[in-house]
């Protein structure tokens, strides 16, 4: 028959392997217990006997008959045992029957086996035994019974079994347990990871409010899940959009040539044709040009051009090109810079920054309004910033501005490609900055541009405050 799953994985194999190490040093410890708690009560036993043996032989040889039976009377244990043989080796006195033939009489304690006779009759026991010439030419033999020491031993041995025993069959339960958990925890894993890679990418690992490894592990692999999901999503959205916002000028580009076709009759009105299915396609291209460079810009691929850049010169370069712009369509474009402030990043991709933002001012805002470059230093920044007086951003779209080819209705008859504040937000989140577009009449976008050490900062605050991107 063949073992369920669980019992054949690396966690249950663990939990043996920690079983048996854990049975093997509690049998070492009790061993050691044991011989140690042997030797010693050995040691003891021998000088108790040594000592006494002493007492006995140095006293006068009529009180030493006496004195055997007072040591042998206060014994009710029956552990001791003495013994006065004569010369000839005939027992004189005690409850030794005889001596043992390998007994050495050199006063050393030594182990034999012996009879012993009281008045419970006859037993073989097993003695630590000590013997001694007394000057008479008797033999003194004093030894006691050693199997209290085996009882020691029993004892260990039940607290072995009444101990390790239930240990390791806790730990093999634990084992099991814990083994079965991690399988189903795994299975369900392999379960979800099925349903997600069948494509239903809003399924995501399960987890518990704990701080052990697999929840983190699963809430970090969630989180993975989520960006995928929103890059994936942000992949459909911008294919969608792009073939939405390239099929108008493709079309137009399309029709205009088969109009020209048909109906050119000389060549100004073929040279018309060509000028106007050229704009198209220019458009076209202005849009696959914008959305390589937003790539190159999300890639961090400028990184390496960093270095330290003069906000105000650059916010005076910028007002420099769209002056006359803004001049042709009546609108006053006004410079605040009175600091010379520099920070550490792109320049051409900071001119790129600010100059979209000038421009959708500058295309927003009304004829005989007012468009403002700034430049602040803040709580530990520096601000650049793009004020006008236009029709500025809802708090509905503030969020939807930042996505790529986003045109509000309100613009829509307006030239653009709906990629300027994108571009601004990925060349920010590059240089690790801040984007703030406040609310209230007109516009106001701000780039905060940490002094100290970067940080980075997503946030969305009430109706009266600003929607923040960094």
């Amino acid at each position: 028959m063949q073992l369920p799953e669980f019992t054949r994985s690396t966690t249950l194999r663990w939990t043996l392997l920690v079983a048996g190490i854990f049975a093997a040093s509690i049998v070492a410890l009790l061993g050691f217990v044991y011989l140690k708690a042997k030797g010693d009560l050995t040691m003891r036993s021998d000088r108790v006997i040594a000592t006494q043996i002493g007492v006995i032989a140095a006293l006068l040889p009529e009180r030493r008959l006496d004195a055997i039976n007072e040591h042998l009377k206060l014994d009710p244990a029956r552990v001791r045992l003495a013994g006065l043989f004569g010369s000839n080796g005939r027992r004189v006195a005690g409850n030794l029957d005889s001596l043992p033939p390998d007994l050495k009489t050199d006063n050393t304690v030594q182990g034999a086996v012996v009879d012993r006779i009281d008045q419970g009759g006859r037993e073989r026991q097993a003695v630590r035994l000590i013997a001694r010439n007394l000057p008479d030419g008797d033999v003194l033999a004093l030894g006691r019974n050693v199997d209290e020491v085996g009882e020691i031993a029993r004892v260990v041995g039940q607290a072995l079994a009444l101990g390790l025993v239930p240990a390791v069959l806790l730990c093999l339960a634990v084992g099991v347990v814990l083994s079965a958990r991690a399988r189903q925890r795994i299975v369900e894993v392999n379960e979800r990871v099925q349903r997600i890679v069948a494509g239903n990418l809003r399924e995501r690992l399960p987890h518990r409010n704990t701080d052990d490894p697999f929840s983190r592990l699963a809430m970090i692999v969630n989180g993975m899940l989520d960006e995928m999901e929103t890059l994936i999503q942000s992949l459909a959205g911008v294919g969608s959009d792009i073939a939405h916002d390239l099929r108008t000028p493709l079309t137009r580009a399309r029709l205009i040539l088969e109009r020209g076709r048909s109906n050119a009759r000389t060549l100004e009105q073929l040279q018309v044709v060509a000028d106007r299915t050229t704009e198209a396609l220019d458009q076209s291209l202005s849009i696959i040009t914008a959305i390589l460079r937003l790539t190159e810009i999300e890639k961090s691929q400028r990184s390496a051009g960093f270095g330290k850049v003069a906000l105000a010169e650059l916010i005076r370069e910028v007002a420099d090109m769209y002056e006359p712009i803004a001049e042709d369509k009546g609108i006053t474009l006004l410079i605040h810079a009175p600091h010379e402030l520099s920070v550490h990043g792109d320049r051409d991709l900071l001119i790129e920054a600010v100059a979209n933002l000038v421009d959708n001012a500058i295309k927003y805002t009304p004829a005989g309004g007012q468009v403002e470059i700034g430049l602040f230093h803040g709580n530990r920044e520096i601000i650049v910033r793009v004020r006008d007086t236009g029709s500025g951003i809802s708090d509905r779209e503030r969020h939807a501005v930042l996505r790529r080819f986003y045109r509000s209705d309100k613009v829509r008859h307006t030239s653009g490609l709906g990629l300027g504040l994108n571009l601004v937000a990925a060349i920010v989140k590059l240089h690790d900055f801040r984007l703030t577009i406040r609310p209230g009449s007109g516009c106001v976008v701000e780039i905060g541009c940490p002094c100290g050490p970067a940080l980075t900062q997503w946030s969305i605050e009430d109706d009266h405050a600003a929607v923040t991107w960094s």
